[in-house]
């Protein structure tokens, strides 16, 4: 059965992006993640066919996302061009669709048309769902954006896709076709009150140790999930840092593998890997997380601590536990024997 795929979306300026792109098991829509190079903004584009705003000059300049502030209950309309760039006629599915973090690691991704939009993909109309583009050639489709009442103030991601609905052939072992699609980013600002909250939470620590220490090398993986809990779209950095007994430094470093923006509400599960962890420790990981004036940490204790070390251990204070049992069995019986019988 044919799975659309998530559409491809151009990169923001700055820190090196995640992309969503759809990769379509069996009856499942699942996301594959690839990092794309921090490049100038420029239009959607996948080769064949790219999205961009109308204003735009040409597909590589001009505004390379829609940019959209409005009041709640109020409309604004704009225009969407879509390119082709092959030497044949294309046709397009025209929607709007709400973004979103991937849980996994964060990438930027939209909705398929089958999924239920809340939010910019519910609000954004274009005038005409279905276009032709003729070869090497673009069409230019207005659309209205109505914010309603009810909208929460703050930031509010989405785009508009150009689906083509052919089926590609399946590649490969999975015999699933496939849908290929393009948007341009909508970032829509709803005026009222910014609140800007960011948290990092449930952090957890995974050892991989040698049975012998020093036989081999060791390694731990740390995830956390990171928050968004506000209304405005956040550019989060992270700082790992681990400390041994009496405090001593084990790590420290700032992490790389975060995502460039985290969108409003959503929480996102990331991980990170410690290679040459100690083997021997009792310490404290300690992430720490930063967007603009917000700061916000997390923790968790570890001890670090062979396999064949804690077997001697066990060893060792088998008979001691053993005695201290005996004794406290023994004073229990004692007790008993000196309590007056109950009728």
């Amino acid at each position: 059965m044919p799975v659309p795929r998530r559409p491809a979306l151009p990169a923001p300026p700055g820190r090196t992006p995640t992309l969503a792109l759809g990769l379509a098991l069996v009856a499942t829509l699942g996301t594959a993640l690839g990092p794309l190079p921090a490049t100038a903004a420029r239009a959607a584009d996948n080769g064949e066919w790219s999205v961009f705003p109308a204003a735009a000059s040409r597909p590589d300049g001009g505004r390379p996302y829609f940019h959209l502030s409005a009041d709640p209950g109020r409309s604004v309309t704009d225009r969407v061009t879509v390119a082709n760039k092959t030497a044949a006629p294309l046709t397009f599915r025209l929607y709007a669709a709400d973004a979103y973090n991937t849980a996994r690691d964060g990438g930027f991704a939209v909705r398929s048309p089958d999924e239920r939009q809340r939010g910019v993909g519910a609000w954004a109309k274009p005038a005409r769902q279905r276009i032709t583009v003729p070869a090497r050639s673009s069409v230019t489709v207005p659309y209205t954006l109505t914010v309603p009442e009810s909208a929460e103030p703050g930031d509010h991601s989405g785009a508009l896709v150009a689906l083509d609905e052919r089926v590609a052939p399946p590649s490969g072992a999975v015999a699933v076709g496939v849908r290929r699609a393009v948007g341009a980013r909508v970032h829509l600002k709803v005026t009222g009150p910014a609140v800007p909250a960011l948290t990092v939470e449930d952090v957890r620590i995974s050892q991989d140790r040698p049975l012998v220490p020093g036989t081999g090398e060791s390694s731990a993986l740390i995830s956390y999930t990171l928050h968004n809990r506000g209304n405005v779209t956040l550019g989060p950095e992270v700082a790992l840092k681990a400390e041994g007994l009496f405090g001593r430094d084990l790590l420290s470093r700032r992490l790389t593998r975060v995502p460039s923006e985290l969108l409003p509400r959503q929480r996102i599960r990331l991980t990170e890997r410690w290679a040459g962890s100690p083997q021997l420790e009792w310490g404290e990981i300690r992430l720490t997380a930063s967007a603009g004036q917000l700061r916000e940490s997390a923790g968790v204790s570890f001890l670090a601590l062979p396999w064949t070390v804690a077997a001697a251990l066990a060893l060792a204070l088998a008979p001691i536990a053993f005695r201290i049992r005996r004794r406290v069995r023994k004073r229990a019986r004692a007790r008993r024997a000196g309590t007056p019988a109950r009728a």
